[in-house]
């Protein structure tokens, strides 16, 4: 018998598990998850740690143990303060730089939010990047209210056949085992808005999910009242159809701000995070006008309150419609903003090399005050290719910043290494895992503690492979050969490099193959052996991203890499945790300048996992000469195949040279003493610097501050 929320009824004493479930804060705070984890620990790892799904299926005699044990009910109790602290604290950093500011509301616009596998409504990087600043805004109490879509579909489950090709396969998402609330207005009624979309009206209503003090509201127009076709409007990520994508980013961007507007809230600042959301600065345009505002005055009002973080730094990857699929979609929605429609549309015209069009970014661009790339390499390419916007302006007056990105520290770490910093270095790291000179103690940490974590976590990977491949064998009845293929042979005790990341072709997933004959030696050297382990879908689109996956698999498969080739299927957050965190080298092979920033390799030297790439991206500046390996083919050519052959060679020789020795040179104690002096390097380097600690708080100084106080001076008081 389930309660009416489809609960199993829960005891007395423990009556608040679905407020800590439905809070995703759970997923970073250690003491939250450990209430799940002893609550009923075989259940915790069959629903893949999804609290939700685990109060709908667990046993009540479970339930009632678990309420008698005196251990379990004092981490309940000190899981439950620590929400309360987290939600509502007043002596927060936020608080002590922003003053009398302190509540205003900064709106964070994402296409997709990566927070927790439960929740698939993410692709890739740019959702985990903004997942992890929701989270660090919670964490540090900024007042930031996240928007985007719930895709009730979510992003596809990959399944590779067996012949290595990629197929896609969409499930609908059974929204009482996530962890979403329908969310309300302030008269307590359910919050569902009108987006106006070409000559029709399409109702979206609104999902909230709670991260500590941050809340995220996501629209979701399948709703029975809208026509077939508006019902699957937010059904999947990314829409391959040109014209079904400006439909998702209209809804998204001016339906966002009618759903703040509709629970109530005036943000001082919009942070649209990429292009996607460019349709917000239409509807402020339109709410200043009908307050009789001028639309010069307005638009400079939606600049100084507006910030913009662009991610592509390929000019292919920019969303752009032909003006006459924006006009057709925008018709309803111009308002007093019809008067200035060419004025409006001009904001957008831009010119990639195929005629003019409407160009998401070149608006974003164009109304926002603070603009900004990922990475220092990122901001200086994106000056560079956006320079038609500031057509007279040399490349330092262009108004494009930087703030590389940076990860969620609580989130990524591995609790084991959690464990570690406690012991050696104090349990406030969490706290201050953001200052550099903190991380100076790491050398106090005994290099045969260290080691012992590390090889768990490698065993934790191979156990977690071995569990999958087990599944795909008597659940899906899959050949001996896709066994092998998914990792079965691989040897817990050897070098194991990691490679997860989308497949597309200037990622160069087959770099690593240029030359199979000498990588098969390297990897199935007797006594010094390696092997990798690939992850990573390619777009349902991306037909050239497909082929390298398939080849990839292919080699997986083939007996002359002996089985030290592995692929793991279906790549998502729940994947990337073992992977990042089990794995002993990071590898990351872009084509030079393509790769906007970067996290995985992050989210690996924070575990301890010695990063192996192209200075491209955040290695760029992350790479100090000890903390990992900068790949440089030392070629000055423009030709692909001079520039790959000349990288691969250089990959070549760093295994064989630097990383494999390293790994296997060992003392009396068959500890590595060489190798684990990096991985305290990297920690040491990587943690505060490339945390999203760092880059929140790099956004607030910078950015949301200066802005709140400029709208605050905008604002006349009441």
């Amino acid at each position: 018998m389930l309660d009416d929320a489809g609960f199993v009824p829960l005891p007395d004493r423990i009556p608040r598990l679905p407020e800590l479930a439905y809070d995703l804060w759970w997923s970073w705070n250690y003491q939250a998850r450990e209430v799940f984890r002893r609550l009923d620990y075989s259940l915790w790892q069959s629903t893949a740690h999804n609290p939700v799904l685990m109060l709908r299926t667990i046993e009540p005699d479970r339930l009632e143990t678990r309420a008698k044990d005196p251990k379990f009910l004092a981490l309940y109790d000190a899981a439950l303060a620590a929400l309360a602290r987290a939600r509502t604290a007043t002596e927060t950093w936020w608080s002590k730089r922003s003053g009398t500011l302190t509540h205003r509301a900064i709106a964070y616009f994402s296409a997709e939010f990566a927070l927790h596998q439960s929740l698939p409504i993410y692709a890739g990087g740019l959702g985990v990047l903004a997942g992890d600043h929701c989270k660090e805004a919670s964490d540090l109490g900024l007042p930031l209210i996240g928007v985007g879509f719930m895709y009730p579909q979510g992003d596809f489950h990959q399944l590779v056949s067996a012949e290595g090709w990629q197929e896609e396969r969409y499930e609908q998402l059974n929204w009482a085992d996530a962890p979403v609330e329908p969310a309300v207005t302030p008269q307590g009624k359910p919050c569902i808005i009108a987006v106006p979309l070409g000559g029709r009206s399409v109702l979206a209503s609104v999902w909230r999910l709670r991260l500590g003090r941050v809340k995220l509201y996501l629209l979701d127009t399948d709703l029975e009242e809208n026509a077939p076709w508006d019902r699957g409007l937010s059904a999947r990520l990314y829409a391959g159809d040109r014209e079904l994508r400006i439909q998702q980013e209209i809804v998204l961007g001016i339906g966002g701000v009618r759903v703040l507007r509709a629970l109530g809230s005036d943000p001082f600042v919009w942070h649209l995070n990429e292009g996607h959301a460019a349709f917000v600065v239409l509807q402020r345009i339109r709410e200043l006008l009908d307050r009789g505002s001028s639309f010069d005055d307005a638009l400079e009002e939606v600049r100084e309150t507006t910030v913009f973080t662009t991610h592509t730094p390929v000019p292919a990857g920019h969303d752009a419609f032909p003006f006459h699929l924006v006009e057709t979609h925008l018709a309803g929605a111009w308002g007093s903003l019809g008067a200035h429609r060419d004025a409006f549309l001009a904001l957008g015209q831009y010119d990639n090399g195929g005629g003019s069009m409407f160009n998401m970014t070149a608006l974003a661009l164009r109304t926002a005050g603070w603009i900004n790339g990922v990475s220092r390499l990122h901001g200086q390419v994106t000056r560079e290719m956006w320079q038609p916007i500031w057509r007279h302006a040399p490349e330092g007056r262009r108004p494009v910043g930087a703030v590389t990105n940076g990860i969620h520290v609580p989130t990524w770490i591995a609790a084991e290494m959690s464990k570690l910093f406690e012991r050696y270095l104090g349990e406030p790291w969490r706290d201050r895992h953001d200052e550099p000179g903190f991380w100076e103690a790491i050398d106090a940490i005994p290099d045969a503690d260290l080691w012992e974590v590390r090889q768990a976590l490698r065993v934790f990977l191979f156990n977690f492979i071995r569990e999958r491949a087990r599944q795909r064998w008597t659940e899906d009845q899959v050949s001996a050969a896709r066994v092998v293929a998914a990792g079965t042979l691989l040897d817990p005790a050897a070098l194991t490099i990691g490679f997860a990341r989308r497949f597309t072709g200037y990622k160069r997933p087959e770099l690593i193959f240029h030359d199979p004959d000498r990588l098969a030696r390297i990897l199935t050297a007797r006594r010094r052996p390696a092997q990798i382990v690939f992850a990573g879908k390619a777009h349902p689109a991306d037909e050239f991203g497909k082929h390298h996956l398939q080849r990839v698999y292919r080699r997986a498969v083939d007996p002359a890499f002996a089985g030290r080739i592995a692929f793991v299927d279906d790549y998502d957050l729940h994947v990337a945790h073992f992977l990042v965190q089990g794995c002993d080298v990071w590898l990351n092979t872009p084509r030079r300048p393509l790769e906007a920033s970067g996290t995985s390799g992050m989210k690996a030297s924070a575990n301890g996992v010695l990063h192996l790439s192209i200075g491209d991206g955040w290695w760029a500046e992350g790479y100090t000469g000890s903390n990992g390996w900068l790949i440089d083919g030392k070629t000055e050519s423009k030709d692909p195949a001079v520039v790959d052959a000349a990288d691969a060679d250089a990959l070549y020789r760093l295994l064989e040279e630097e990383v494999v020795p390293a790994f296997y040179d060992r003392d009396g104690d068959d500890v590595p003493r060489r190798w684990l002096a990096m991985v305290k390097q990297a920690i040491r380097s990587v943690t505060p610097q490339f945390s999203a600690r760092r880059m929140v708080k790099q956004y607030a100084e910078e950015m949301y501050a200066p802005a709140i106080r400029k709208h605050a001076g905008l604002v006349p008081s009441s």
